[in-house]
């Protein structure tokens, strides 16, 4: 959310979703050469994760499968988008947590102190979720990696996983799901979602709390703040 705009992307689309919210109209922001939406799962980019920084969107794929390990970079001033290539870094961070890489399923980012955080849902075999913090200044090659692993609370008798994150005010909020699957690929059923709070430098699970007893929470960004409280889209 952004000046009373508001952008999505889909895990099954390679567009950038613009709608604002006061003239209930839509823009598609063109990602990669030709649209596509509504893409079959085998062959879909999964985009899951999505970040604002020095003026620019970050979108990042799940990288759950080698088609997508892949993301773009939509800068808003100018309309102009990079694409990244992320078959070093997913691997990387796979390799490093000692995961098999199609157990990598990345759900979140943020930039914290211009380093980028990715959340890993911990809905494969070993249920790891985890912070992988990327250090550099090209995500792409040269890069260095810090993990953190967090225990994250069940719900409804099935493990949750992060399925976004966003940072206000020093502090990281995130959504959970629970969904019963052990597999990043296959969808299983749905256990219910949390809203949970970090602390950043030190990395702690501050509190969770349980939002729905039957959704599936994938996307969160502020939406107002005064002194006293913050509500969350």
């Amino acid at each position: 959310y952004n000046q009373e705009q508001l952008f999505v992307i889909a895990d099954d689309s390679n567009v950038l979703y613009e709608y604002a919210i006061n003239d209930k109209e839509l823009t598609k922001h063109q990602l990669y050469p030709i649209i596509e939406e509504n893409t079959a799962k085998k062959n879909k980019l999964d985009f899951e994760a999505i970040t604002y920084h020095n003026d620019s969107y970050y979108i990042f794929g799940s990288g759950s499968k080698p088609n997508r390990e892949v993301g773009a970079v939509y800068k808003h001033s100018n309309q102009s988008v990079k694409h990244l290539n992320l078959d070093i870094l997913y691997p990387s961070i796979a390799s490093f947590a000692n995961i098999e890489v199609d157990e990598l399923n990345i759900e979140g980012a943020l930039f914290y102190k211009d380093d980028l955080y990715l959340f890993n849902r911990g809905n494969g075999k070993n249920n790891r979720n985890f912070i992988a913090i990327i250090q550099g200044n090209n995500i792409e090659e040269e890069f260095n990696i810090v993990l953190k692993d967090i225990k994250l609370p069940p719900l409804n008798g099935m493990q949750t996983g992060f399925s976004d994150a966003v940072l206000v005010d020093d502090k990281i909020y995130f959504t959970a799901t629970a969904e019963g699957t052990k597999s990043t690929y296959n969808d299983g059923k749905i256990g219910g979602s949390l809203f949970g709070c970090i602390e950043p430098k030190k990395l702690k699970l501050k509190y969770t709390k349980v939002i729905s007893n039957d959704a599936k929470i994938e996307g969160i960004t502020l939406y107002k703040k005064d002194k006293k409280n913050l509500e969350f889209l």
